[in-house]
């Protein structure tokens, strides 16, 4: 490889040629000094300098529009030979890439439940993917799946907080399965629903079982005509999603009612199995899924009270925690979520608040047998009798995160981890108090963890809204949303901060809020008040009548 050229082929320039010694010499070392060069100047950068790196480098909103940024990726074709040399592939990603990404980073950035992470997580993910060890098999892992049992041992113990025997007996036990890793919340959520399936639908029995015989045979062996799960209106939508890959049917996850605190409503959700069983005697509840910080008003639901009521009727308890699970940590603030340990499974995101690197999900349970009912066997793999991890998994090959979400525990310990939640919660407390002060704005939903949502609202309008009678109100409310539509819009074009958006039921109709997630730990009140400012900017210089 002597000859370089950033042109395609075909475009006037002598190419990289792909042969034998050149594939070797790029599976051992970069091409050449140059090349080397290029590592170093940036990934010294980011190793040492990660939040400075992204603030030089990252997230330029407003220079360009998405459909300006689709026309230069068009290129459908991979190129015979070598199109690049690994230094211009760098040069790219930082020049042409980065500087149109979404700088997560920022502090300034409060829209997001995607958040800074420390620096030491990407020498973590370098390793990570420099042993590329596949925990779907210990023929491909090794010690790394003895150590992801005992990184899951330590999680569900936060979760569940059961006694040392406990532990002792289950963390290297190949027959016992507290958990395990997939990519995200909507396939810890998945599997929960599908470990719940399985469990009601087995051939313990001795009618047809789900997995082997299908749905419709497993429902018409015990007479049931359809299965549903319940979950409040704010559920996130991979509950639909998972009920639509099990057979279940995205409309038979049936959302509960919300109390005025945006917790799931009891008498609602008693009211609803009663009609069921009243009324639908065929149908059979699979699941009721309790909320630990939701999507969007990061709202707990009352989990000691369904775990009560799931008890009595025999249900299987699933919490989402994906978003407040690691608020576990925090002794200050733990009481939020109690309950939690009474579940039958509880999702949670380490890409979210354990700060780490996506993709990191999680599904905890609290009988270590509970997975058995998803076990999958193969020959060549996870054999009967093996310690596989990858027997009781949605997932096949995937990423050994685990060393990653290990390695940071042991850095940040668990009251590290603690300053991080206790900051987040209570500046979204002093957050809201701002937004109650201020006079052009309304809060919606106060906060529960570190997630509220707030709208700007014009005094002129927020008393006429408040004066209208009911049948006069959608106009007014309409008008309001459409500032913040807008607002939201300008303030994200603009470039300097961010807030997300989203519609909640409130007693003016449907409503559009401004969603603030305070996760950052560089955010403080003072760039709170920057980004309220800027709001009451852009709303008297470019949106008052």
């Amino acid at each position: 490889m002597t000859q370089h050229s950033n042109e395609p082929p075909g475009a006037g320039a002598t190419t990289l040629v792909a042969n034998r010694e050149t594939l070797e010499r790029l599976f051992i070392r970069p091409e050449n000094a140059e090349a080397r060069a290029a590592l170093i100047k940036y990934m010294e950068q980011i190793l040492f300098g990660l939040h400075d790196f992204l603030g030089r480098h990252v997230g330029i909103t407003q220079e360009a529009s998405l459909k300006s940024l689709s026309e230069r990726f068009v290129n459908t074709r991979i190129s015979e030979h070598p199109a690049r040399k690994l230094s211009d592939v760098i040069d790219a990603l930082i020049e042409e890439i980065a500087p149109h990404a979404v700088n997560v980073a920022s502090p300034y950035f409060i829209g997001h439940m995607t958040s800074a992470i420390p620096y030491f997580m990407v020498h973590l993910a370098t390793i990570v993917a420099a042993l590329n060890q596949n925990p779907v098999k210990l023929e491909t892992s090794k010690v790394v799946s003895l150590h992801e049992r005992q990184v899951l041992a330590r999680v569900h113990r936060l979760v569940y907080g059961r006694s040392d025997a406990f532990y002792d007996l289950h963390v290297q036990r190949p027959e016992s399965a507290l958990g395990c890793f997939v990519e995200d919340g909507t396939l810890a959520n998945m599997t929960a629903l599908w470990v719940a399936r399985n469990r009601l639908l087995s051939s313990a029995d001795g009618m047809a079982a789900v997995e082997t015989d299908g749905m419709a045979a497993a429902l018409s062996a015990r007479g049931i005509r359809r299965l549903v799960a319940l979950v409040s209106r704010l559920g996130h939508y991979s509950l639909g999603k998972s009920a639509g890959v099990l057979g279940i049917g995205n409309k038979n996850v049936l959302p509960v009612p919300v109390d005025m605190e945006n917790r799931m409503d009891l008498r609602a959700l008693v009211r609803m199995l009663d009609d069921l069983s009243r009324t639908e005697p065929e149908t059979r509840v699979l699941a009721i899924v309790g909320i630990a910080g939701a999507t969007e008003t990061g709202t707990v639901d009352p989990l000691p009270a369904i775990a009560d009521i799931c008890q009595k009727r025999g249900i299987h308890f699933h919490v989402d925690a994906a978003w407040g699970g690691p608020s576990l940590v925090s002794e200050k603030y733990r009481h939020l979520l109690a309950g939690i340990e009474r579940a039958d499974s509880v999702t949670i995101d380490g890409h979210k608040q354990f700060y780490m690197p996506m993709s990191c999900g999680m599904i905890y349970f609290s009988d270590p047998s509970a997975m058995d009912a998803v076990a999958y066997h193969a020959r060549y793999i996870n054999r009967i009798g093996s310690v596989d991890l990858g027997i009781r998994s949605l997932v096949g090959s995937r990423a050994a995160t685990s060393l990653a979400l290990g390695g940071a525990l042991d850095i940040m310990g668990a009251r590290g981890y603690a300053l991080l939640i206790d900051h987040g919660i209570e500046l979204a407390r002093a957050l809201a108090a701002e937004i109650r002060r201020r006079p052009m704005f309304q809060l919606i939903t106060p906060p529960s963890l570190n997630i509220l949502t707030y709208r700007l609202a014009p005094p002129e309008l927020a008393r006429r809204l408040a004066r209208s009678a009911p049948a006069d109100r959608p106009p007014v409310n309409a008008a309001i949303n459409q500032i913040n539509i807008d607002l939201q819009r300008l303030q994200r074009e603009a470039g300097r901060s961010f807030v997300s958006r989203t519609t909640l039921a409130t007693p003016w109709g449907e409503t559009a809020v401004l969603r603030a997630v305070i996760m950052n730990p560089f955010t403080d009140m003072a760039i709170l008040n920057e980004i309220l400012d800027e709001q009451e900017a852009i709303y008297r210089d470019e949106l008052m009548e």
